[in-house]
């Protein structure tokens, strides 16, 4: 399945903040599917959620800190033994929303950036001018 706009997808997300008739109608209904999605009371982030498939989420996974990684493996750990056991993390575990912050993102944009880059220098088309010889 091919995303479009890479692994993160097409975001209205910054019209949507510079709008704020339209941002304050949109926010109940943005943290009523986030409370509905229910990941953050298995103890995950929103960037946990993204698929390691793709490869440039693979680039950027090998770029996050130690600490990061870290973190990561045992939020996902957690999740998999709540899932295993069909329970929730008690209230006080769970995700809060300032905790819920994009820690991958950043690195996947970089990759794409890098990428983007890389194909435009490959696809440039360099001509050679040669200079007519004097006697």
């Amino acid at each position: 399945m091919v995303l479009l706009g890479g692994p993160l997808g097409i975001s209205l997300a910054p019209y949507i903040v510079k709008n704020p008739g339209l941002h304050r109608f949109i926010k109940p209904w943005a943290n009523m599917f986030i409370n509905a999605s229910g990941y953050r009371k298995v103890g995950l982030r929103y960037d946990d959620l993204i698929s390691e498939e793709r490869e440039d989420v693979q680039k950027a996974l090998s770029r996050l800190p130690d600490k990061e990684s870290y973190d990561r493996v045992y939020r996902m750990r957690r999740a998999f033994q709540c899932d295993t056991m069909r329970r929730l993390l008690p209230k006080d575990q769970w995700t809060k929303p300032e905790e819920d912050v994009r820690y991958l993102t950043p690195y996947i944009r970089e990759v794409e950036k890098e990428d983007t880059e890389r194909a435009e220098w490959d696809a440039m088309d360099v001509k050679a001018v040669r200079k007519p010889l004097t006697a």
